[in-house]
């Protein structure tokens, strides 16, 4: 086993969250696709698409082949539940195969295509690339939040300021000393820390004002506790899965979050490494049932943690289409065209080397 196969095997036989490496993928095929998973899954490949040009428009040394599952069938269409069991077949065999495999140029074969089942290539690959797409601008949302924190914690900074006024701070000193030593002492950028009891007092006007004025405190604290950030989004059962693709192929494994005007990029070591660190947990990352993937167990990581390795984003063009089911129902969904994205070939050679 070689030095990251292994490091790999013991990152996951030492993670908290208790991943089942030997994880059996089964169950019952969908029977219907949706206009939601549609458009997503469009939304997907475009994404893979522009990973893949954007890589091959940069580099000279390497070339970034399709390799992960490229099938236009879907939940519905005839044959689906016979690709359905061959498809959990392989990645309980193999494992999820990554969207992506990066070569070195000279190392891949003449036509550009893949024989997925010549191991020995495979393995010659320098890096996998599991890509993600996110419908999000994430500069945007990046400068929304900063605004939405700094907002809340200056309506907690007034309020605050109110209640310390006389005669209200006389009062709250007497009726709660350890909440009037909280507010006396906090600042900006210490009530996203800061959590007490809300209060019911009413038996007089002042009292009632305090009591207005900490609901309007802990209200605006909760916006200051809500996950604030973008994310990469493994499924913990995907874990599993990965590891069982990179123990056969020994090929380091990268997650590519793209957004509409960035793409990110972040080892699959590193998710393993922050997502084994209890004291990270909701600053860096958090752990959720999610219901965009069915409910299962997911990770999300800060997207601050990855590089932003596709630096600018033109918009694609997109359009409706529509899918007509057996029965006569239509189901209309969007799809993308076009759209360039500009890779940062310093961040591609520093980690490929």
């Amino acid at each position: 086993m070689s030095d990251y196969s292994s490091r790999i095997a013991r990152l996951i036989q030492a993670h908290p969250l208790d991943i089942d490496e030997n994880v059996v993928i089964q169950g019952r095929a969908p029977a219907s696709a949706s206009s939601e998973f549609l458009t997503n899954k469009e939304q997907g490949d475009w994404a893979e698409q522009l990973v893949l040009s954007s890589i091959n428009a940069a580099s000279s040394d390497y070339v970034a082949l399709q390799y992960g599952r490229s099938d236009s069938i879907s939940a519905g269409d005839p044959g689906f539940a016979e690709f359905y069991a061959h498809y959990q077949e392989e990645l309980n065999l193999i494992g999820k195969r990554p969207d992506i495999l990066i070569f070195k140029r000279g190392d891949t074969p003449s036509d550009g295509l893949l024989d997925f089942e010549n191991n020995a290539l495979i393995s010659k690959a320098v890096a996998a690339i599991e890509v993600r797409s996110s419908s999000f601008l994430s500069q945007k949302y990046a400068q929304y939040m900063e605004r939405r924190i700094q907002e809340a914690e200056a309506a907690c900074m007034a309020l605050t300021q109110e209640i310390l006024q006389e005669p209200y701070r006389g009062i709250l000193q007497k009726k709660n000393p350890d909440l009037f030593s909280l507010l006396l002492n906090a600042s900006p950028s210490t009530f996203r820390e800061l959590d007490f009891r809300p209060t019911t007092w009413s038996s007089s006007p002042d009292l009632r004002f305090i009591s207005s004025c900490l609901k309007k405190i802990k209200e605006h604290i909760r916006i200051l506790h809500k996950r604030d950030f973008l994310s990469i989004t493994p499924k913990v059962e995907d874990l599993a899965l990965v590891n069982r693709w990179i123990q056969r192929y020994n090929v380091p494994h990268y997650y590519l979050q793209v957004f509409f005007d960035r793409g990110y990029i972040l080892s699959f070591e590193r998710i393993l490494e922050i997502s084994s660190t209890p004291d990270l947990e909701d600053m860096v990352f958090s752990v959720e049932k999610d219901v965009k993937n069915q409910g299962k167990t997911t990770v999300k990581i800060n997207i601050d943690e990855a590089s932003p390795i596709i630096g600018r984003i033109d918009m694609p063009s997109h359009f409706s289409a529509l899918k007509e089911l057996d029965r006569g129902r239509l189901l209309f969904y969007v799809k993308f065209s076009g759209g360039q994205g500009f890779l940062d070939l310093g961040i591609l050679n520093s980690i490929l080397k």
